[in-house]
């Protein structure tokens, strides 16, 4: 264990291969189709999401809970807040 809690993943988003601006159109459709304080996972291999995706949450006003570089992608996990 490395101390972080193990957060609860109610969505998962595979935009592996899609470019901007597909992830987050697809991001803002999976973000409301899940509930308030859900937690959506999205994985993109897309460069410019490391800060598209950050930038729409704050933009939007949901929560970027984590952000994950895995080496051949990304990881992103963020909170449905309203």
């Amino acid at each position: 264990m490395n101390g972080e809690p193990e957060l609860n993943i109610n969505e998962t988003l595979d935009c592996i291969g899609l470019f901007c601006p597909i992830p987050i159109f697809n991001t803002t459709e999976a973000i409301n189709n899940i509930k308030i304080g859900e937690v959506l996972e999205v994985l993109t291999d897309d460069p410019a999401s490391k800060q598209d995706i950050p930038r729409w949450a704050k933009r939007t006003g949901h929560k970027m809970l984590k952000f994950e570089d895995l080496g051949d992608n990304f990881r992103f996990l963020i909170e449905r807040t309203k």
